[in-house]
């Protein structure tokens, strides 16, 4: 056995930040807390626009092309034919699950309203009508979220307890213990790359909050009445 470099650090902080971002969106959602949810929601905009960038310019095992397979890959890993480190095939498809269905609840957060005093950033960009059914859409993939996250810490538990592979402890050191030979450390992804992933990711935060967007034009005063 030998120890390898894994996950590097902006991967880790990633998975851990959005965890907090995740939390946090849904305590000031049950609180009532609408400006704090939409705070948590941008600052998952930036934390999932950062992952995306980083899986093309992040270091070996956090890169896309490292764990994204087809098919054949799934059911060759579901045969016991698939050795490896990171995420395994079939792992992949709920990283893809979750960046896709956490981005998709954060879009439509920038457009939802409550219907009673809270707008998105981006809410005067689109209709009274395409809003509230974002909304409506944004409310109803909570719950799919919900089972999606149950499904990532029940398959962790079962690695960790039945396979004895321990999927948490690499995501918090960012090493792991592998056969020798199986694998090496990971390379690249380096401070260069990474403060590029991070203003990059800066400036879709800064779309994502308005801050580009006219504001509405003023309404026009009531005519003045002048007693004729």
């Amino acid at each position: 056995m030998k120890t390898i470099r894994l996950w590097d650090l902006p991967t880790r902080l990633f998975h851990w930040l959005l965890l907090l971002a995740i939390v946090g969106a849904v305590i000031t959602m049950k609180l009532g807390m609408p400006e704090w949810h939409g705070r948590f929601g941008l600052f998952a905009v930036g934390l999932l626009s950062f992952r995306i960038l980083w899986g093309f310019a992040g270091s070996t095992y956090a890169r896309f092309a490292s764990f994204v397979r087809g098919p054949s890959a799934v059911f060759r890993y579901l045969r016991g034919q698939w050795q490896g480190v990171g995420h395994n095939p079939l792992g992949a498809l709920s990283v893809l699950a979750l960046l896709g269905l956490f981005g998709f609840q954060a879009v439509t957060g920038l457009f939802a309203n409550d219907e009673i005093s809270f707008q998105g950033p981006l809410y005067s960009l689109v209709s009274s009508d395409w809003s509230d059914t974002l909304s409506s859409w944004h409310r109803q993939t909570e719950w799919y979220l919900y089972g999606l996250v149950a499904l990532h810490v029940l398959a962790v538990l079962w690695y960790s307890k039945v396979k004895k592979d321990n999927l948490l402890q690499p995501m918090i050191t960012g090493k792991k213990q592998v056969t020798a030979g199986v694998a090496s450390d990971a390379k690249g992804g380096g401070i260069v790359a990474f403060l590029v992933c991070l203003v990059l990711a800066g400036g879709v935060v800064l779309g994502a909050s308005g801050r580009f967007v006219s504001p509405p034009p003023a309404p026009e005063p009531p005519p003045q009445s002048l007693g004729w």
